[in-house]
């Protein structure tokens, strides 16, 4: 069964890729024919995905760009139907992206040659950029996507770093007094009362042959927000660490079946391996797993037992896709679940666990969905089952007598921002954590939803998180872990966790939006979960008996009365088409032109 799971060496049919943006021409998207997976009882059965193109959104763009015409890029389209037959399942950044879907047919053949438009493109695309691993024509300076200069300093100053601009000699020195004076200004142990949890080691986790792409999930991950806090002062400095122990078979057990522990633990004896075709893992995977579940495990024990008043765990690989038997999405164990479970045993009764994850959090419900001692809350991208991984729909809410005890704010479409995440916290999050009543609140701190994020593409911004944080410390008393998830933007990833741990160490969170005013897909969402979820919780009635009438208000007033136009001069049809179009339409009254028009 584990060699059925690992899958050698190579590069498996159906890779994901993170595609190249914004560089000039579109050629032909990549093709893959995949499918959702679903947590808790019904995981066996899923769901066939038909179409992942969002629309003018531009939540995901499956086509290389900005590559000049004249290069030749040789995809043969019975190869292209080859591939989307042999794909077996959706992967993670796949899900992330538009990818357009061909007929199958009916020949079977192993032939990779639709890969080899990908080697050419790198032969041209000379340099990925260090802060969003998006690709670049080597004429270019800065990153085309994200403006990050070709030289980046984000791995040694964090975002501190300037991107539009390569670093002057007086600024690098600048951060470098900065940073010494940050390393040189440590408190004890004694004096602190936010804990780290960090390993070196667990920047040893990586792909070991990087394909046509880098993978966003990366061990620069850590050394951004690394780099952002010694420059800060903050870590070393105002934070203490915890020391490191790789989490035991035991304690996974509580969490995990038999069949992912070892299949994870197998993955020590290979160079490289991928347990789906966007989870990666090598020799030092299992390791890096056990150290980050360890981690959080301790961490857990050290907030609830009142050791430390709260703590972040800075790890990796993520786990909140990480189920009871497969390893996902990135995760291999979930650190989450894990932390729960030990604080538990610590004497905790009940754990809420917040995931504002851009990706529902589907391991770390399958985990709890029978369980009311624990609640899980999450807010996410969801866009009607078509954003990976296709769960987390808002009538998602507990099975086996725990309904309930799974909240899920499923946004349907991108850019959400701010304004929407604080107004469900208020409407929906705080209420629900309030009469629940943890002895622990533990945050799946992804910022993948940061402004930024390749896969994301979301609007939430630094100050946003630093908000919600402030509002969850309150919940359990302060006692308060985070511990990181997804985020794949350096720049919003190392910010955004920054103003969280400013907030843990006691800092304001920099802006009160005390009556956030939601768009209108939010408002919607909110009441959506609400009509659900007051079946459970009595207290949200009323939040929802009043949300329903501003809703009704709101909409009605963002309707524009249509003014009715007189007949006029009727000109000729052949004017519209012509250079006497804009005569046209003003003889209509229709001076905009809408739609596509001509």
């Amino acid at each position: 069964m584990v060699s059925e799971i690992l899958q050698q060496s190579h590069l498996v049919d159906g890779e994901a890729e993170v595609n190249l943006q914004k560089q000039g021409n579109e050629l032909p998207s990549q093709i893959l024919n995949g499918r959702h997976g679903k947590s808790g009882s019904d995981r066996s059965s899923v769901r066939p995905s038909l179409d992942y193109n969002c629309g003018d959104d531009n939540t995901g763009i499956a086509s290389y760009r900005d590559v000049p015409s004249s290069v030749n890029i040789d995809i043969q389209p019975d190869t292209l139907r080859k591939k989307a037959r042999q794909q077996r399942e959706m992967t993670f950044q796949d899900m992330c992206n538009n990818l357009d879907i061909f007929e199958d047919d009916d020949e079977d053949d192993d032939d990779d040659s639709d890969w080899e438009p990908l080697h050419k493109l790198r032969e041209i695309m000379k340099w990925f950029c260090t802060n969003c691993t998006m690709a670049n024509l080597d004429v270019a300076v800065h990153c085309d996507s994200c403006g990050e200069h070709r030289e980046s300093g984000i791995l040694k100053h964090g975002f501190f770093a300037p991107s539009f601009l390569h670093e002057s000699t007086l600024l690098e020195a600048e951060l470098e007094t900065r940073t010494d004076k940050g390393m040189v200004s440590q408190v004890s142990t004694f004096n602190s009362s936010t804990a780290i949890g960090f390993d070196e080691r667990m920047l040893l986790h990586s792909e070991v042959e990087m394909k046509s792409h880098p993978h966003p999930e990366r061990p620069d991950r850590l050394r951004a927000i690394a780099a952002s806090l010694a420059t800060a002062g903050i870590f070393p400095g105002r934070c203490y660490p915890i020391p490191a122990r790789e989490i035991t078979k035991e304690e996974l057990e509580m969490v995990h079946s038999a069949e992912n522990i070892q299949a994870v633990e197998v993955s020590s004896n290979v160079i490289s391996c991928y347990f789906t075709p966007d989870t990666y893992a090598n020799k030092h995977s299992a390791q890096a797993a056990r150290l980050a579940a360890g981690l959080c495990a301790d961490l857990a024990s050290e907030v609830f037992s009142g050791r430390a008043k709260n703590g972040f765990a800075l790890v990796r690989p993520p786990g909140h896709h990480a189920g009871v038997k497969q390893a996902m999405g990135f995760c291999l164990h979930n650190n989450a679940a894990v932390s729960a479970l030990a604080a538990q045993a610590a004497g905790a009764k009940k754990v809420l666990i917040v995931d504002w994850d851009v990706h529902h959090g589907n391991g770390t419900q399958e985990i709890f969905e029978q369980n009311k001692s624990v609640l899980y809350i999450s807010l996410h991208r969801h866009e009607f089952g078509r954003f990976y991984p296709g769960t987390g729909a808002a009538d998602e809410v507990g099975t086996m007598g725990a309904e309930g005890y799974c909240v899920n704010v499923p946004w349907s479409q991108s850019g959400v921002g701010d304004n929407d995440y604080i107004f469900a916290f208020k409407q929906v999050v705080l209420p629900i954590a309030s009469a629940f009543a943890p002895d622990l609140t533990i945050i799946s701190a992804g910022f993948d939803a940061a402004r930024g994020d390749p896969l994301g593409m979301c609007d939430v911004t630094p100050a946003g998180y630093a908000q919600m944080t402030y509002l969850l410390n309150i919940v359990s008393g302060g006692k308060l872990l985070v511990i990181l998830e997804g985020g794949y933007n350096l720049r919003s990833i190392s910010s955004s966790a920054t103003a969280v741990i400013k907030v843990l160490l006691g800092e304001s969170p920099g802006c009160d939006l005390d009556d956030p005013l939601p768009s209108r897909a939010g408002m919607k969402t909110v009441l959506d979960v609400l009509a659900i979820q007051k079946n459970f919780w009595p207290v949200l009635e009323s939040s929802f008996s009043q949300l329903q009438s501003q809703y009704e208000i709101y909409t009605t007033q963002r309707r524009k009365p249509r003014k009715k136009r007189g007949r006029g001069v009727v000109p000729p049809l052949c004017w519209r088409w012509s250079r006497k179009r804009l005569l046209y339409h003003l003889l209509k009254g229709q001076l905009r032109v809408r739609g596509k028009g001509f």
